[in-house]
């Protein structure tokens, strides 16, 4: 019996959040003390539109059990649009996605206020659940860089 099996397992999970609307929840969170788990990975971008369908495969090809992009209400966006350009793309993306063999819970895209630190926080621990209970993203290992 190896020691991997007797850990936890810990999913990897990047979360990709607008700078305006999602990022800022995200510090409303922290600021008010409401746990999610520091497994979460925030990058953050300019606008939910700004994330290229080939970060989320990167970041599948690098090792993440899971993906989320948040961003601003639709018709909220700080750039007008942006967010319905994201949420066709992610649409297109998740089609890919579950043609490839990914599993459709692995990614997510929610959208989040910057006054919704209570929702950002729950949004996270949901996801993480979600990811835990798939187990391994073990379909891209293949594509993985190995070190």
């Amino acid at each position: 019996m190896s020691i991997e099996n007797n850990e936890e397992f810990r999913p990897k999970i990047v979360a990709f959040c607008c700078n305006w609307c999602s990022y800022a929840g995200a510090d409303l969170a922290g600021s008010s003390r409401l746990a999610y788990p520091a497994d979460v990975k925030i990058i953050r971008v300019p606008c939910s539109c700004r994330v290229n369908p080939m970060f989320i495969l990167r970041a599948f090809e690098k090792g993440a059990d899971g993906v989320i992009l948040c961003g601003c209400h639709p018709g909220d966006c700080h750039y007008t649009t942006g967010n319905f350009y994201a949420r066709r793309r992610m649409t297109l993306l998740f089609s890919m996605l579950d043609y490839i063999g990914v599993e459709n819970g692995r990614t997510r895209v929610e959208w989040v206020s910057a006054a919704e630190g209570v929702k950002f926080s729950t949004t996270m621990n949901e996801f993480v659940e979600k990811i835990r209970s798939l187990g391994k993203n073990v379909r891209l290992e293949d594509l993985r860089c190995r070190s």
